[in-house]
C-alpha cells in the first residue's frame, strides 16, 4: 500500500531514480491486491498475454483502458465497505464511468489533493469564488466528477460564494458584494474549464462587464474538448482571462474520475507535473509501445491512490507529450508534460480492442 515517502511535506521532491523504485514497488503490491480481490480484474489479466506476476518497470504493469470503467463493475472491496460511488461527467448518450471508494481510498485522495493544492495556494484558506451553481453538489449519495471537484477544492477556501444561479446565470450583485468584502485580499477562484468559459467569460463579454480579479488565483480543469472544438487552447484561455478578468495567476490541472485525487497541476511555466505518488508514460497510439520524451502519443497514468478498485494503471484517451523529467524551470521534480487533445473516436475504439501490457 502507499508508503510515507509519497506524502511528505512536498509533493514534487522525489527525483526519478528514487521515485521509480518506490512507485514500482507500491504498484506491484496494489496489482497483487486487486488480482486477489477483484474477480473481473483477475479474469482480464488471465486473458491477456505476457502479464508478469511482478513487473520490472512501469511499462510492464498491466493497464486498463479508461473506457472499461464505463462497461464493467470493478471493485476490490465488498459492497458494505463502499463509502462513496463516483460517476464521470460523460457526454450525452454515453454511459458514465462508475468508481467505488472505500474510506481508506477516499482519505488518501483527500490527503493527496491537500498536499498538491497547498503547494500552490499556501497553507491558509482563501476567500473562494466557485464558478458553478450550488445545486450541483446537492446529491450526496452519488457524486459526479464535477460535484466531487467542487467539494474537494472547497476545502481550500472560506466564505464560499457560488457565482452561478440554478439557471447558470452570473449573480453580478452577489459578486460585487463579495469582491468589496474581500478587497485587497487574495481570492481563490475555482471552476471547470468549459463552465468558466461558457458561463462566466462569455457573460462578461456579452453583458459588457469590467472586472479586475488580479489578486486572485484561478484553478480549473475539465471540459477541454468543447473548447478545442471552438479553437481555444490553454494559452488562449489564459491570455483572455488575464485580459478581460484581470486574473494573472492561472493553473490548469489534468485528472479524471477514474484516478480521482491524482491531479497533475500546471506550473508557472505552463507544464503539467506528475506528483510523487503518480506518474505517466506516453505510448504510440498504433503499437502502444512507449515513446521517448518529446514524442506525442497516448497518455498512460499511474497512481498509488486507488485501493478499492483496480485503477492504478490506466490507458487514457488523451494525447500528450512528456517534455522531460526533474529539470523543469519551475524547480519541481518529476515528469512534466502537455496535453494536446484526444485521439479520434475511431482510433480509440481500435486502441481499446488491442491494448497490450508492456512496451515490447
Amino acid at each position: 500500500m502507499v508508503e510515507d515517502p509519497f506524502f511528505g511535506d512536498q509533493p514534487y521532491n522525489l527525483r526519478a531514480s528514487a521515485k521509480a523504485e518506490l512507485l514500482l514497488s507500491a504498484l506491484n503490491s496494489l496489482m497483487a491486491h486487486h488480482r486477489r480481490a477483484c474477480i473481473p480484474f483477475q479474469r482480464l489479466l488471465q486473458a491477456l498475454p505476457n502479464v508478469p506476476v511482478t513487473a520490472g518497470s512501469l511499462a510492464e504493469l498491466p493497464m486498463l483502458p479508461v473506457q472499461l470503467f464505463k462497461l464493467q463493475t470493478l471493485s476490490s472491496v465488498p459492497q458494505h465497505q463502499i463509502y462513496r460511488q463516483l460517476t464521470s461527467s460523460g457526454t450525452t448518450g454515453q454511459r458514465p464511468s462508475r468508481i467505488f471508494l472505500d474510506r481508506e481510498t477516499a482519505a488518501l485522495q483527500t490527503r493527496a489533493l491537500v498536499m498538491i493544492v497547498k503547494s500552490y495556494l499556501g497553507p491558509h484558506r482563501l476567500p473562494m469564488i466557485i464558478v458553478d451553481a450550488r445545486d450541483t453538489i446537492q446529491n450526496r449519495s452519488e457524486f459526479s466528477a464535477r460535484a466531487l471537484g467542487i467539494l474537494g477544492f472547497s476545502n481550500f477556501g472560506r466564505d464560499h460564494f457560488y457565482l452561478l444561479d440554478e439557471g447558470m446565470r452570473v449573480n453580478w450583485d452577489g459578486l460585487g458584494r463579495f469582491l468589496e468584502k474581500h478587497r485587497g485580499q487574495k481570492i481563490f477562484v475555482f471552476g471547470f474549464t468549459f463552465i468558466l468559459w461558457r458561463y462566466f467569460y462569455k457573460a462578461v463579454l456579452d453583458e459588457g462587464h469590467v472586472l479586475d480579479l488580479g489578486e486572485s488565483v484561478l484553478i480549473h480543469g475539465g471540459g477541454w474538448k468543447k473548447l478545442h472544438d471552438q479553437q481555444v487552447d490553454n494559452l488562449t484561455f489564459n491570455q483572455l482571462f488575464r485580459r478581460h478578468l484581470g486574473i494573472r495567476q492561472i493553473h490548469n490541472y489534468y485528472g479524471m474520475v477514474e484516478q480521482v485525487g491524482s491531479i497533475y497541476m500546471e506550473c508557472e511555466k505552463g507544464y503539467l507535473h506528475a506528483p510523487n505518488y503518480a506518474d505517466i508514460l506516453v505510448r504510440n497510439p498504433v503499437t502502444l509501445s512507449v515513446v521517448p520524451h518529446g514524442e506525442r502519443g497516448l497518455i498512460q497514468t499511474f497512481s498509488t491512490l486507488p485501493q478499492s478498485y483496480p485503477g492504478n494503471s490506466l490507458l487514457t484517451e488523451d494525447v500528450g507529450v512528456v517534455i522531460s523529467e526533474d529539470d523543469c524551470p519551475c524547480g519541481r521534480y518529476g515528469k512534466y508534460f502537455v496535453i494536446e487533445g484526444r485521439l479520434p473516436a475511431a482510433e480509440l475504439r481500435g486502441c481499446s480492442d488491442t491494448f497490450v501490457t508492456n512496451d515490447g
